[in-house]
């Protein structure tokens, strides 16, 4: 049954598939047939005009048919065309070569499109009558009438313009996209290696304190157990997403600190102050674990007094601003040059990830001024 639908959802995507390029196929030739009537009405104008301010008498009607003929059968070759400045574009190491083969093909193309409208013309009764399409009044008006080969060369060059300008823009395009791609695999990498990073060493310590537990305090293990399960669902559930809530990113938090404070007991005091218009700012998966994990492994862990956590966060105007202080002995006295940098393996992984994230953010490690501990200020753009 599974397959069934399985190869019945393939079968219907492929017919959207279809459907979809068939109406970009229609769509293409009736915005092709638009410019290309747009571009004839304009050189007929200009044909009439001139002719009018010169005292010659032509009518509208055949000045018009003729220039759309014309522009009509261009328009049914520049596909061609188009096709050409694919297969052999004008290059700067091969720029001599491609210039001199595309002025050879435009030659080519006026020849066609000629031998094609005169005789078009002459079939649907408009100037000309007495003279039949024949190969010799076709090459009299190539080579006593400079105006179809100029009026050709400038059709063929612009299409050519055109065709390069569409290519390299579709290549543009299709360079966002990929960057967009290797940005979002990249984002997943590194939230694959932080989790790799948090997950052994949080884990171990949470078992260990479980088995301790387990002699001494099992309703304690017991929540332990509890709230490790509930980190894992968490884990799991947005294993995959890069961007989450702050509201996200701190229930994710709290189930870090409820096994924390299980673990250290009376020794961990954590107060998480947070105003309600900042939750719904969107940061980056596992943004805020590293820091805290930090603050507890390098600050409130070193010392015997009671170890004090502080977690704030606000808007203001389009920044994000949160905060998070300890009262541990700060960076100089715990000799850890790497925190007091931001260096280590899991606040450098924060970094990139901030800089993979936002153009424009701040992210300072630094003592606390006349007392001791140590505090983080992140600065990022505030996106809803």
């Amino acid at each position: 049954m599974a397959g069934f639908m399985k190869a019945v959802t393939k079968k219907t995507k492929d017919e959207e598939s279809n459907q979809n390029a068939q109406t970009n196929k229609w769509r293409n030739w009736a915005v092709g047939f638009i410019i290309w009537t747009i571009v004839g009405l304009s050189f007929a104008s200009r044909s009439y005009f001139t002719a009018y301010r010169d005292g010659v008498a032509v009518n509208w009607k055949e000045v018009v048919s003729g220039f759309l003929i014309d522009f009509y059968i261009w328009g049914a070759v520049s596909p061609l065309i188009f096709w050409l400045a694919r297969r052999f574009p004008i290059e700067r190491e091969y720029l001599a070569s491609r210039i001199s083969f595309h002025f050879a093909i435009s030659s080519i193309f006026i020849l066609l499109v000629t031998a094609v409208s005169i005789p078009a013309y002459w079939y649907l009764g408009y100037p000309n009558k007495t003279r039949y399409p024949t190969l010799e009044v076709l090459f009299r008006d190539l080579i006593t009438s400079p105006f179809m080969l100029h009026q050709g060369l400038i059709v063929y060059w612009g299409t050519l313009i055109a065709a390069h300008a569409f290519e390299y823009y579709r290549r543009f395009q299709a360079g966002r996209t990929r960057a967009a791609e290797l940005s979002t695999q990249l984002a997943q990498a590194q939230l694959a290696t932080l989790k790799m990073q948090i997950h052994p060493h949080f884990l171990f310590n949470t078992l260990n304190s479980i088995a301790a537990l387990l002699h001494k305090d099992t309703e304690a293990a017991d929540r332990m157990i509890a709230r490790l399960s509930d980190f894992l669902r968490l884990t799991l559930k947005s294993s995959d997403v890069p961007v989450v809530t702050l509201g996200q990113e701190l229930e994710f938090l709290k189930t870090y600190l409820e096994i924390e404070k299980i673990r250290f007991q009376d020794k961990l005091v954590v107060e998480i102050k947070i105003e309600p218009d900042a939750l719904e700012a969107q940061v980056p998966n596992l943004i805020l674990q590293p820091i805290v994990e930090n603050a507890v492994r390098h600050g409130i862990a070193r010392q015997t007094a009671v170890g004090r956590l502080r977690i704030r966060a606000r808007r203001d105007g389009n920044r994000l601003l949160i905060k998070i202080e300890d009262n541990g002995p700060g960076l100089k006295n715990n000799g850890n040059r790497k925190r007091e940098s931001g260096n280590g393996v899991g606040l450098a992984n924060t970094r990139a990830r901030l800089e993979q994230f936002y153009d424009d953010f701040s992210f300072e490690i630094a003592d606390k001024k006349n007392q001791d501990g140590t505090i983080v200020n992140l600065n990022v753009p505030f996106r809803a």
